[in-house]
């Protein structure tokens, strides 16, 4: 006689570690782990092969874990509506458990397909927080004490062991070509899997995160400094809870110490337990308005850029071949290594978004392609704030030599990623146009007039922000995404204290 199952379905919460579904789907019967590898997903443009890598390796170490406690965690490739109906038909499904996801607007409208299903076949879907976004949120009044409420829960602790379904569970992990996911090398691409995400939390909180505050800006730095705990959050092998109570239990630590050392511990554990508050304030803001992926968060800036881009110029960006030292250095950077600093992201986005006159659709897709640690709630939200669509924060136009002579001084970082320019004099190392001798190296001039071209775009979007109706829609749109603790302002407010610089807030 068949027994209904307690399908545990993961998705982005690859890890069995403070895992609730997990562990109250185990309190209630024979619990089946299940990963949907899903084609229609990968097929979507913001999808890559460096993406797949990375969650198949944590899927492998998922399996692993898995298989310990009793049970495999069973993989399966196909539609989840399908996946789940054939479940139910041959074993009988007597609840579906997972957790809560803020991704992109096809996972979006799977969500609410399985929804569906589940009230027509009969089957309780119970879905759990995993961070500190909150799902049908009325308000934004008093979402950062609940964020502080829900990491200071207790860890939820694994089943002590499953109950073994026997073998007839398929367990093989699709390799990307069979999601039809093309070539993708990311040489220097973090690993995947529990025991890289804690490995790095500990070197972070012990060893590197010290100067964090003060290195995390320059990507000469940043490799190093940042926790780079971004992908891991993002494939769920650490939970935000288990990352904001290991930095709260530094920062305890280092209480009454007053060596230059622990002054400077505290100085950058105190900015990183801020970006934690920060990373799921701006995945709120798609779980409330999903129409963000695709659409101007303000209307007023409809048909400002072009929706065709420039071809040419989208290709150079892309490519790493402006004739911008420091943005193709990026550029480049983030292809070998699929992360890069967050103020670095910024850049390259206004640079696109303002020089280039590019729209932030067509390049927010190839960074989400690029980026490992693809959070669609974090990157649609900053890829809009950065191009100034937002209606409601600063004009952030980044001047790409003042940024190259600022971050990379010495010019190291750009000499390793465009060795085009090596030759080229410190001082003219971000301007190698200016140089006598710049006939024989093989790299473009610049694609254009960065001073010219920031002028042009800031007039234009300030010709909107001054247009009947903006500062009555901007306000709305405050109230309803904006910061409450941070201390930003009221768009037609004056602020208080100085807020926050955002653009460095995510850096994880």
């Amino acid at each position: 006689m068949k027994v209904p199952l307690q399908v545990v379905w993961f998705k982005r919460d690859l890890r069995i570690a403070d895992h609730r579904p997990l562990a109250l789907a185990a309190e209630h019967g024979p619990v089946l782990p299940l990963y949907i590898a899903e084609p229609g997903l990968w097929a979507e443009e913001d999808a890559s092969a460096r993406q797949w890598d990375f969650a198949a390796e944590c899927l492998a170490e998922l399996q692993a874990v898995l298989g310990a406690l009793g049970q495999l965690l069973c993989v399966v490739r196909g539609d989840a509506v399908a996946v789940l109906r054939k479940i139910h038909e041959r074993h009988g499904i007597s609840a579906l458990w997972s957790h809560e996801e803020t991704g992109n607007g096809w996972t979006y409208a799977r969500d609410k397909a399985v929804a569906a299903w589940a009230r027509e076949a009969g089957v309780p879907w119970h879905e759990l927080p995993q961070n500190g976004v909150i799902r049908r949120l009325k308000s934004r009044h008093g979402w950062a004490r609940s964020w502080d409420r829900r990491m200071a829960e207790e860890l939820t602790a694994p089943p002590a062991a499953l109950k073994p379904l026997g073998p007839d569970w398929p367990t093989r992990i699709p390799q990307a070509c069979d999601l039809g996911l093309a070539p993708d090398p990311c040489p220097n691409r973090q690993r995947g899997g529990r025991v890289e995400a804690l490995a790095t939390l500990a070197s972070f909180l012990e060893l590197r995160g010290r100067d964090y505050r003060w290195q995390m800006s320059s990507p000469v730095t940043a490799f190093d400094a940042s926790s780079r705990l971004s992908p891991h959050l993002t494939w769920g092998t650490l939970s935000m809870r288990e990352v904001a109570q290991a930095s709260a239990a530094r920062l305890k630590g280092l209480r009454g110490d007053e060596r230059a050392a622990a002054r400077s511990w505290r100085a950058s554990m105190i900015s990183f337990t801020g970006r934690q508050h920060w990373h799921c304030h701006f995945m709120q803001k798609l779980e409330d308005e999903p129409r963000i992926e695709f659409e101007n968060l303000h209307p007023a800036y409809n048909g400002l850029r072009p929706d065709i881009p420039d071809a040419e110029r989208l290709a150079a960006w892309r490519e790493g071949h402006t004739g911008y030292p420091f943005v193709d250095a990026c550029m480049r950077a983030l292809a070998a290594h699929g992360w890069l600093n967050f103020r670095m992201r910024a850049m390259l986005v206004s640079f696109a978004s303002y020089q280039l006159w590019l729209p932030w659709r067509a390049t927010g897709l190839h960074l989400a392609r690029q980026f490992v640690d693809y959070e669609p709630g974090i990157h649609w939200s900053q890829v809009q704030m950065q191009s100034g669509t937002t209606g409601i924060n600063t004009m952030r136009v980044y001047n790409p030599v003042k940024q190259g002579h600022d971050q990379d001084p010495e010019g190291l970082f750009v000499r390793r990623w465009v060795p085009e320019v090596a030759d080229v004099p410190t001082p003219l190392i971000h301007e190698p146009w200016k140089w006598e001798s710049t006939a024989g190296l093989g790299y473009p001039p610049p694609i254009v007039d960065h001073v010219k071209a920031a002028a042009a775009a800031r007039d234009a979007l300030h010709a909107v922000r001054k247009g009947s109706g903006h500062r009555v829609t901007a306000s709305r749109i405050a109230e309803k995404h904006g910061s409450r603790k941070a201390g930003m302002p009221m768009t037609g407010q004056k602020s208080r204290r100085r807020a926050p610089t955002t653009q460095l807030a995510l850096d994880l």
